[in-house]
């Protein structure tokens, strides 16, 4: 039987908990069809939803012996970075670990951060702020928070085939899609960390960072000795979960959290090797084709 990835929550619902009609209903949304995305449960003041499609996490699927749906397989995969903001967990977490005054938390989100010298306006943000503020002043640190991208086949074929399906069970992912850690990773957070850490270490503060589980894990996951203890890096790691609980839905939950050095976190990040030349060289000769 294969595996493949497919959607794991739907505008804020959990996938495998939607009926027919609900997934038709969805389908014609992530579409444009007409109808209006529903809005977004895990963002302050629940906006309508922003993302293009509505998928919040995806999650590899078993396929069943009817050619549908199985069972689970590991962890769903979060995709959306405003899946990140449920219940304020984060911010909170965040201000747990530095010690600030669950009474006098305050935050901030999409800070500008760069400047364009062409124009003067911004031209780089900071995710989130979180800060302490009292009458001795505002304490605050940054925090990045950073999806993952997929490759393979966009999300479309997905969307026409849950629109024209009408069995209970919903129909096998159609194409194969995979997590892109390195996308995500060494192209995507890595810049933003070496352009944004440095700054924040000068000030005084440090910059957080939040990714689940599996992406943490992609790059290595944690060392035998975690620091836990903030005068020991530049960037605090924290690492919620994507829990499926009893009833079929999916909570974000506090997972584990780590301090480490910028330099240690650019190390992480950009975690590979070179192939060997042999092993190139057979890659090599199953891509070339005449020159047209």
């Amino acid at each position: 039987m294969r595996n493949r990835f497919g959607i794991a929550e739907w505008y804020g619902r959990p996938f495998r908990g939607l009926d027919v009609a609900a997934r038709h209903e969805l389908a014609r949304i992530a579409l444009d069809r007409g109808a209006e995305p529903p809005p977004c449960p895990f963002q302050p003041h629940r906006p309508v939803c922003p993302k293009r499609g509505g998928v919040c996490s995806i999650q590899s699927y078993s396929e069943d012996a009817d050619g549908r749906i199985g069972s689970p397989v590991d962890s769903p995969v979060i995709t959306c970075p405003r899946r990140f903001e449920e219940g304020t967990m984060l911010a909170r977490w965040l201000a747990d670990i530095v010690g600030f005054d669950a009474n006098r938390i305050q935050i901030a989100t999409e800070v500008p951060f760069l400047r364009s010298t062409a124009t003067g306006k911004a031209a780089g943000k900071i995710d989130m702020v979180v800060a302490e503020v009292s009458e001795a002043g505002v304490r605050w640190y940054g925090l990045e928070i950073q999806a993952v991208y997929f490759s393979g086949e966009g999300m479309s074929s997905e969307f026409l085939a849950l629109e024209d399906d009408s069995a209970s069970d919903p129909p096998f992912p159609t194409a194969t899609r995979r997590p892109d850690w390195r996308s995500s990773s060494a192209k995507r957070l890595m810049p933003q960390l070496q352009i944004k850490g440095p700054t924040l270490r000068r000030w005084g503060t440090k910059l957080a960072v939040a990714v689940d589980r599996p992406f943490f894990d992609s790059v290595g996951g944690s060392g035998e000795n975690p620091a836990q203890s903030l005068s020991e890096g530049d960037v605090i790691w924290l690492v919620p979960e994507l829990r499926r609980f009893p009833d079929g839905s999916h909570r974000l939950v506090r997972g584990h959290w780590e301090a480490l050095t910028l330099e240690d976190t650019s190390e992480k990040l950009l975690a590979a090797e070179t192939m060997k030349k042999e092993d190139f060289d057979r890659s090599l000769e199953t891509k070339l084709r005449r020159l047209e």
